[in-house]
């Protein structure tokens, strides 16, 4: 059995994967650092059949994924503009400046790119790459909700303009299985704690 935890080092969070060398992976130690929260969904993708066999595609995946990672930070960034350590009504000036340029200019450039990923996908845009679900889908799907969150207003307006990246957060959350998640107590409801805060404030 391989359990997972999550170290906090001088340099971030690193996932730590613990089982044995048959179970991670060929010349594993019993106990090691696997890298990042995103490196993780690599290691997991290609263990649980949610990422591509081949090379080229399953880059592109992790490609993919990473550009969504540097979505959360901008959308973190927004109520946290100055520095993570200070209380958002320290910086609550520089939060409303931020977030303004956010929703203006950068979260609709980051959702039209992956709108034009999907359109371009040739095997149809219901997936973020191939024709099957991956993390990348996954990820996305998890972005939105947040969005959603965070923004009500402006996602609601901006839900018209990017309507396959919207089909792709409502088909991953009518997959039975999520969705049975998603209905039990075991989904963590967004909060005021998280990446994705929501101030009314903010949402133009």
């Amino acid at each position: 059995m391989i359990r997972f935890g999550v170290a906090p080092t001088d340099h971030g969070a690193y996932i730590i994967a613990e089982g044995n060398a048959a179970q991670i992976g060929p010349g594993c130690q019993v106990r090691r650092i696997s890298g990042v929260a995103n490196d993780l969904l690599v290691f997991l993708g290609e263990r649980h059949d949610l990422a591509p066999t081949r090379e080229a595609p399953r880059l592109c995946t992790h490609q993919l994924q990473l550009t969504l990672a540097d979505l959360v930070v901008e959308a973190h960034d927004t109520h946290h503009p100055i520095a993570s350590s200070l209380y958002y009504e320290d910086q609550r000036r520089e939060a409303k400046r931020r977030a303004a340029d956010f929703l203006k200019n950068r979260l609709p450039k980051y959702l039209a790119y992956f709108e034009r990923v999907l359109a371009r996908n040739p095997r149809g845009p219901t997936h973020i790459i191939g024709g099957r679900l991956s993390y990348a889908d996954l990820s996305l799907f998890q972005v939105v909700a947040g969005l959603q969150y965070a923004f009500p207003n402006t996602m609601a307006r901006l839900a018209r303009r990017y309507r396959h990246v919207m089909v792709v957060h409502a088909r991953v959350a009518a997959r039975p299985r999520i969705a049975a998640y998603l209905a039990s107590e075991r989904r963590l409801p967004f909060n005021q704690q998280g990446i994705f805060r929501h101030y009314p404030e903010l949402d133009r």
